[in-house]
């Protein structure tokens, strides 16, 4: 059986390139807000965790006097590499390395930043005790990623339909859950905001190459989904008309 980690570098390497595209996660208001929590200062050195496409760690890179941007497949930060010099911004350095291990002292970092990665991290909890190690005291972490509802039925029905579709998808947290693990990693909870994106399913299963059967099994779910999911995910059309909501949590935290 394939290891979550390896699953996950296995489908980012085939994908990179998707994800630099990606109109949800190159830009938004919703990168806007978490730029905005980051409270960048121009003495800071700050670490995107997960940063995938890199459009977090060039959105932050300019604000800030050094920029590390860490991922766990190669390809990805080649392409995000790539992206940065497209756009012209220098300076970040790009590492490779796992979230839940991160590969920096105690107290490297006065930021760090995490957006729409953390659902395929196998061990949440472990990651967020990671970022704390590493930020030095006042730090700040700024976090953004899919919401789950808060029943736990209907949490796991989200998560189990963002798997299949994306088998390396590991789980998604509700907002009550974050607060635990901030908590539990001695982190002050601060600000926090909603988003919601409405993926088209022909396009969102696109970005996997999704099977037939998987397209079709993924409108089965929807077709059956309970009506507490259903007011979460708010499917609507039909066909290839057929979308649904993406609920997302953006929070930032302070390390005493």
């Amino acid at each position: 059986m394939t290891d979550p980690k390896s699953l996950s570098r296995e489908r980012f390497a085939e994908h990179a390139d998707e994800y630099v595209k990606s109109p949800t996660h190159a830009a938004g208001a919703d990168l806007d807000k978490l730029v905005e929590l980051t409270h960048a200062q121009p003495e800071w050195v700050a670490l995107d965790v997960a940063t995938g496409g890199g459009h977090t760690a060039i959105a932050v890179a300019p604000l800030v006097a050094g920029m590390v941007a860490l991922d766990l497949t190669p390809e990805m930060l080649d392409a995000a590499r790539g992206l940065a010099e497209e756009r012209g911004i220098a300076g970040i350095e790009f590492v490779l390395g796992d979230a839940e291990a991160l590969p920096f002292a105690d107290e490297s970092f006065d930021l760090v930043t995490c957006r729409i990665a953390a659902h395929h991290f196998p061990d949440i909890q472990r990651s967020v005790d990671e970022v704390a190690r590493v930020l030095r005291p006042g730090g700040r972490f700024v976090l953004q990623d899919q919401c789950v509802p808060e029943s736990a039925a209907s949490a796991a029905f989200v998560n189990l339909f963002d798997r299949l579709r994306d088998p390396s998808h590991s789980r998604a947290l509700s907002q009550s859950a974050w607060a635990e693990v901030v908590r539990r990693s001695r982190l002050s909870l601060g600000e926090s905001a909603h988003f919601e994106k409405r993926m088209a399913l022909t396009e969102w299963t696109r970005m996997q190459s999704c099977s037939a059967e998987t397209v079709v099994r993924l409108r089965e779910m929807l077709a059956d989904a309970s009506e507490v999911a259903l007011a979460w995910m708010a499917p609507e059309g039909d066909g290839d008309d057929l979308s649904f909501v993406i609920r997302q949590l953006v929070f930032c935290a302070e390390k005493p």
